[in-house]
């Protein structure tokens, strides 16, 4: 397995895939964005093993991009929420998305990134294609497209 650390680099973008550039971390955080909260619904969205999963969590939720918030005891049960600086990965998330559909998706995207308050589409400057205002996490819907499964 190859180090997660880049060590001796003095580069933002290092120190940001020390936290995000692993298999399925990103793929963890584009769930959170989507509302999944609970380890068997991330588990069975993502089709990723146990063990794998509870990695990804545990290092989201120790570099401050996840947190854990209890919902039942006996046995002691948590949601995961992102934080602000969760929240905050919301474009490098979008901007991926866009990419992929651009390059990667010959059946049309998979997923519509639609705005909440006119049914606009996400441009690639982070705003509406049809009003023109400026979106965040909290506008956009993601919702099945032509290339979805």
């Amino acid at each position: 397995m190859l180090p997660r650390l880049y060590e001796g680099q003095v580069c933002s973008i290092a120190r940001a895939l020390e936290v995000v550039g692993d298999r399925w971390t990103l793929l963890v955080i584009r769930e959170a964005l989507m509302k999944t909260r609970r380890f068997e619904d991330f588990r069975t969205r993502l089709g990723i093993a146990h063990n794998v999963l509870s990695d990804r969590l545990a290092r989201l939720v120790e570099a401050g991009v996840l947190e854990r918030e209890l919902y039942q005891t006996r046995p002691d049960r948590y949601e995961y929420r992102l934080t602000p600086q969760g929240l905050d990965l919301w474009p490098v998330v979008m901007s991926l998305l866009m990419w992929g559909d651009k390059y990667r998706s010959p059946d049309g995207p998979p997923l519509l990134t639609r705005h909440h308050g006119c049914g606009g589409e996400l441009t690639p400057s982070f705003t509406c294609d049809t009003c023109g205002a400026s979106l965040g996490p909290m506008d956009v819907e993601l919702l099945p497209g032509p290339g979805a499964a």
